[in-house]
This record gives C-alpha cells, structure tokens and sequence, in this order.
C-alpha cells in the first residue's frame, strides 16, 4: 500500500495513563489471535511492547526467537507512545487524549519513503481495544485464542448476511460488524471460540444442501423464541434425544442447528 498515512481512533473508558498501560503492557490480552493478524501466525506465542525509548515491538516465537516489529522512539506514558517501524517504511504515533468518559486513542501510521511499504493495519486492530478495556477485571479477562476449527461460509450478500446472523441468532464477532455498503474480502463472526468466516459467493450456489451450522447456546428455549420474533424460518421446533436442539435457517437458506449447550461448556 503506498497511500501517505492511515489513522484510526476509538474510545475507551478509562484515564489516560490506564490506556497508555493497557495499550503497551497488556498487548497480549488485547490483539486477536486471528491467522492473518501476526506475520507468522503458525509459531507466534505473544505479541509484546517493551518500554522506553528504544525498546522494541515484538511478535514473540517459541524459546528466545521473536520477529522485531518496531522500535520505540517516544515513551510518554499517557501522553504519546511513537516508533518507527522495522517490517515497512512507516512511523506510527499514538496518542492519548482525556475526554468525558475515558480516553481517546488515535494512532496514525504515516509512510517514510515515497513508494515505499506500509503494512496499514492499525485501521482494523485499534478496533479490539475498547473490548478488551471493558472485558478486564472481569471473569472474561483472558487472551482470546480460536479453536483448531474455523467455518467457512458463502453469501451473495456477506455483510447483510453478518449484520442478520448477528440480530436474529446471537452470533458475535470480537471485532466490529462491517458497515452496510462496505465490501470487506471476509467477515469473521465467532461462536465461543470457533471462527465463522463469510465471503462472497462467486460460483453458483450449489443445487442440494450438504453442510449444516450447529452452534450451542446457554438458553435454546430464549434462543429459540428470539429467532421466531425475529422472523427466520423454523425446520423444526425445539426437541429432546439426548440433546434438545430446534432446526432453522438463515436469510439465505443455509441450515442450522441451535443446541442446549452444557453447564460445562466455557
């Protein structure tokens, strides 16, 4: 990408100097562990920030091995955090700013080198931090981690697909769901810790189903009742056999099943 600068800013709702320690000692806790967020997502262990000027921004491997993202060339806690990086050809500053309410991040990613290299991701991380600031303390403080298996799903329409399956089955995202009129290349939702991806369908839709959604939720019988008020069609009202379940289907008619999920089940 050889666009000048790329800038991105949310808000939190904690002081300055507790955004500054959140956005640079917890960065582990915070970064989503998604294959395409890390250069080398098969080894990664953690992303790390070490203070100072002259520390380094680090995707931490196995052992002593780390991949040096940046190095850091002002430290102003809860003022300024700047470095410049070491992948690409770009600076990035972030500053923290006191507003009613908390704070307000604003990190902006600036390319060095004319026609040179710049990795603008900022846009779409700075995103996760408000999560994390309202998930820490809480009995849901951990990392978030995906689970070995991730679904792959194909809509003509993936964004309004995203927005309904969101609305009328309770599916979240630990990112933000896309803007209607944006065409992101994919779209990732999340059930616990399982990845459902969403693209656009470029071939056609195939004549017979062969694949169904199952998902287990805390209450199927609120869950149920949500998805009949909300209008998605039912295949089959809630029944027992070993495990009470209902069928149903989503705005474009791919099957799911919806289970009574475990005390047990995190």
């Amino acid at each position: 990408m050889t666009e000048p600068s790329a800038r991105a800013s949310v808000q939190v709702a904690v002081d300055p100097a507790t955004a500054f320690q959140v956005f640079t000692e917890e960065i582990d806790l915070w970064w989503l562990r998604n294959p395409i967020n890390f250069f080398d997502s098969g080894r990664v262990t953690a992303m790390r920030i070490e203070p100072g000027v002259g520390g380094r921004v680090l995707e931490v491997y196995s052992g002593d091995d780390a991949l040096e993202l940046a190095t850091i060339t002002d430290w102003e806690p809860g003022t300024r955090l700047g470095y410049r990086s070491s992948v690409d050809d770009t600076s990035t500053r972030v500053d923290f700013e006191a507003v009613d309410g908390g704070t307000r991040v604003t990190v902006v990613q600036s390319l060095l080198v004319d026609d040179g290299r710049a990795f603008y991701f900022w846009p779409r991380v700075l995103r996760w931090l408000p999560g994390w600031v309202d998930r820490r303390g809480t009995a849901d403080n951990q990392r978030r981690e995906l689970d070995r298996l991730s679904l792959g799903l194909y809509y003509d329409d993936p964004v309004a697909a995203a927005r309904w399956l969101h609305e009328v089955f309770g599916i979240g995202s630990w990112d933000t769901l896309p803007a209607e009129g944006t065409s992101p290349p994919w779209i990732e939702l999340h059930a616990g810790s399982v990845a459902i991806l969403l693209f656009k369908r470029t071939e056609p839709r195939p004549t017979a189903v062969d694949h169904n959604i199952w998902v287990y939720v805390d209450d199927v019988h609120a869950h149920f009742a949500h998805a009949q008020r909300s209008g998605a069609k039912i295949h089959s009202e809630i029944h027992t056999h070993g495990y009470t379940c209902y069928e149903t289907e989503d705005l474009e008619g791919h099957p799911w099943t919806f289970a009574q999920a475990r005390p047990t089940m995190t």
